[in-house]
């Protein structure tokens, strides 16, 4: 444990330099099973997710809206994994964890980023799928490649701008000694319990980003969905419906997937036990992104196509020389 004083106005203040990560170190056995567990899943999440993204460069058949969008949401799944479990797994294997200040205040704004970053990524996907189902005939000019990319860079940006919003309010107010994190890894409001001064206007961010990048786009897919179902009752045969949803089954699961887990996180009764707490959000930020790329391989015949061709080696025979066409 490390800290500063320093002298402001005449008096000693003590200012943090680096904090501790409480992690499960009471629990070592436990932290060792999470070792193993948390390394694999890691491991199919990047592996996973690479190949989508390879996939979709590759394969002309995938270059798509859907695909692009699909390969932001796998490229989004690495990064923010990779922003804390590498060291969380290091963690796992020392007696004490500690991250410097810097550090901490990184991790935060990337884990942070990347989770505001999918909610709204997530409601450009359903709007893709609600054009491709309801205004079939208008997609390819409604869904064209410069509205792709300005989705795409409004998902990015609305994101990481929300994250440096509440950065720059969380690391201006002052910690005065108390450097021990109950989390695995830098969350935000493990982080602001530990601020010795007023976090009302924290609070109230939290609050406003919560029902902006959150609900919102939660409360505008179920309004896409509605549409899609909608149109999708009116097609009159029963194989013309099934084919109409299962374009956007795997999109569905996946919102279903990552908001529900989202909601049972911050909306459940507060445990008693604060380990669980720990372990809840461990499963949301690192298994719920390893399932993406496992559903859409599942439930996409277009990738199952293009895995199987890229495991025969007739993808690079495949590919074509022309751009991307969106």
């Amino acid at each position: 444990m490390r800290w500063m004083e320093s002298e402001t106005n005449g008096a000693n203040q003590t200012v943090v330099t680096e904090f501790v990560l409480l992690g499960l170190h009471e629990h070592h056995n436990l932290e060792m099973v999470l070792f193993v567990l948390c390394l694999g899943i890691y491991s199919v999440n990047v592996l996973g997710n690479a190949l989508l993204i390879g996939l979709n460069m590759l394969d002309p058949r995938l270059h798509t809206p859907m695909y692009f969008f699909l390969s932001n949401l796998a490229l989004m799944d690495i990064s923010g994994t990779s922003s804390f479990v590498p060291l969380m797994l290091v963690n796992f294997l020392e007696t004490q964890s500690t991250i410097s200040f810097p550090g901490c205040a990184l991790q935060m704004y990337l884990t942070l980023a990347l989770g505001s970053t999918e909610c709204v990524l997530l409601a450009m996907m359903a709007c893709d799928r609600y054009v491709a189902i309801c205004q079939p005939l208008r997609y390819s000019e409604l869904m064209n490649s410069q509205t792709c990319t300005w989705m795409a860079v409004l998902s990015w940006g609305a994101g990481f701008a929300n994250s440096l919003l509440h950065s720059n309010l969380t690391w201006s107010l002052p910690f005065c000694g108390h450097n021990i994190i109950n989390h695995f890894f830098c969350e935000i409001l493990a982080v602001l319990k530990l601020a010795c001064g007023d976090i009302s206007l924290n609070t109230l961010l939290t609050v406003v980003s919560a029902v902006v990048l959150t609900l919102a786009p939660l409360l505008f897919i179920f309004l896409s969905y509605v549409c899609i179902l909608t149109a999708i009752l009116r097609v009159p045969s029963a194989a013309g419906r099934h084919k109409a949803f299962s374009t956007c089954s795997a999109h569905l699961t996946v919102v279903v997937i990552f908001y529900g887990t989202l909601s049972f996180m911050y909306f459940k009764p507060k445990a008693k036990e604060l380990n669980l707490d720990k372990l809840i959000a461990l499963f949301y930020g690192v298994v719920t992104p390893s399932l993406n790329p496992i559903i859409y391989s599942l439930r996409n015949a277009e990738l199952k196509a293009a895995t199987i061709a890229l495991l025969k080696g007739d993808l690079s025979r495949k590919m074509s020389c022309f751009p991307v066409v969106l």
